[in-house]
């Protein structure tokens, strides 16, 4: 008789989850990484431009220099699980937002489908659509918001 395994992120929490698993989360959409802009009268409010930090690959999604992204963006967000109650800021498809919430990752998900392109195809990320961060004026970033958490 076959066993059923629960998936990771459904019985352990995010502080339970060894580097692997923790890492595997991220889908690569790279809207985390896209620039953000927070409304001064209402700053639980954040704005997501499709202006890319400079380190997003424009077509992959992904950090070009993960390892070192600090050294080079020294306000870039490092996510951990000690910070998930502050995960609100993340786009609600995020998978990390979504398990500190207690929810499942989507039907899209890497981890839930097996293809990591899906995040892509199912038009989750931006690949394609981002701006990189010096084509555009910082006084002209209003122009390019794309949604608001």
């Amino acid at each position: 008789m076959a066993q059923i395994v629960t998936a990771f992120w459904k019985r352990k929490t995010l502080e339970q989850m060894d580097r692997q698993e923790w890492e595997s989360l991220c889908d690569g959409c790279g809207l985390c990484c896209l620039q953000k802009l927070e409304d001064e009268d209402d700053p639980s409010s954040i704005y997501y431009t499709r202006i890319a930090c400079k380190l997003l690959d424009l077509k992959t999604c992904r950090c070009s220099d993960y390892p070192n992204r600090r050294r080079h963006v020294p306000d870039c967000v490092q996510l951990t699980p000690a910070t998930a109650a502050e995960f609100a800021w993340l786009p609600p498809t995020c998978a990390y937002r979504l398990v500190a919430e207690g929810e499942d990752l989507p039907p899209w998900h890497h981890l839930v489908c097996g293809d990591p392109q899906m995040v892509h195809h199912s038009g989750i990320s931006q690949a394609g659509k981002m701006l990189a961060e010096g084509s555009v004026a910082d006084e002209d970033w209003e122009e390019h918001i794309i949604f608001r958490v």
